[in-house]
Parts: structure tokens; sequence; C-alpha cells
């Protein structure tokens, strides 16, 4: 089965819905496919939102979309992956080399900082055994605070979520977004 599996909303919106859509985009862009889908549960879609992690948190813009981006390509999201380089990856300061390394097996990470490397292995130890080993946590300790680890782990739980969401859902990708074989 290729086909979006369940269609996005289309407008009018009911009154709590495009209120939320409002919120969450940007003035003039219609809303995304994915919160479309959602919104037939809208107890899951206001969650969703309100638990979003895209507000100025604990770490800067560009560690946060490379935690996003990194576990949307390890779990093969090419939905949610290609929305965030279309939308925030210039903001990030990402380059088209860090967006390319975001989707390799092993890539070559001589060309980010030590910290961002860091960032690539957490993301790798919660995709591959739901946990991060001593020596990577005491590694990050030197970098990241606490309450900064858990904004690393819950961005990367969060992104899992999503990109089941997307990919059990198969929601259609968005026409301006990037796909990942244009950085391969």
């Amino acid at each position: 089965m290729s086909m979006t599996r369940i269609a996005p909303l289309e407008p009018p919106y009911e009154a709590e819905v495009a209120a939320a859509f409002e919120r969450i985009m940007p003035p003039g862009m219609p809303a995304l496919k994915l919160f479309r889908t959602q919104a037939h549960n809208k107890r899951v879609l206001q969650r969703m939102l309100a638990g979003n992690l895209l507000d100025k948190g604990s770490i800067d813009l560009r560690e946060r979309e490379l935690i996003i981006l990194r576990t949307c390509a390890r779990c093969g999201s090419e939905y949610e992956w290609g929305v965030h380089v279309a939308l925030f990856a210039e903001k990030a300061g990402l380059t088209k080399v860090d967006i390319a390394a975001s989707l390799r097996a092993d890539p070559d990470l001589s060309l980010l900082p030590a910290k961002e490397i860091l960032l690539f292995k957490a993301v790798d130890e919660l995709h591959d055994s739901s946990g991060i080993s001593d020596a990577l946590w005491m590694a990050l300790t030197h970098y990241y605070s606490s309450a900064q680890i858990l904004e690393i782990i819950n961005l990367t739980g969060n992104y899992h979520t999503v990109s089941f969401i997307c990919n059990a859902a198969i929601v259609e990708l968005e026409s301006y977004a990037p796909r990942f074989a244009q950085f391969r």
C-alpha cells in the first residue's frame, strides 16, 4: 500500500481545529498535511501541538534540528525530515553537509563539532537500544546539563512518535519539502 491511509482534512475546518492551525503555522502558510491528518482526532492534535518542543528550549536551534533530522532519518520519515529541512535548516545554520550527514548510516562526523557528534550518537543509541550507555552519558555531561540531556531524550522520543504517525498513516510528502535522494 503506497497511498495515504488517512486523508488530510480539507477546509473549512471546525473552529477549534482552525484555531490550532492558526497558532502553529506561520501567517499565510496552509496547515501541514501531518497536522491535517492528526486533526481527525482533535485531542491527539492538541496534545501533539502542546508537546512539540519547537519553542526556545534549553538547547540551541541548530542542535534541536540536528536531533530532529537524525531521528527522522533513522526512522525513515522522509515527510517530517523534509519539512524540517524546508522550514528550519536555513534558520538553524545547517549546511548541505550537515543535512546529508543526518541521513548516512555511518556519517563522516569529523565535519561536525564534538558536541554535535554526541547528539548523533545519542539519537542513534536511543533509536537502537531505547537508552544511553554510561560512556555516552558521561561524554554528554561535558557539554550539556541534565536539563539539556532530558530535552535531547524528549526530542528524540517525540520525533519517533511523529515519524511513526507519518510512516504508518503514509502522510503524503509536502510539495516544497526536500527528499532524501536530494542529499544522499
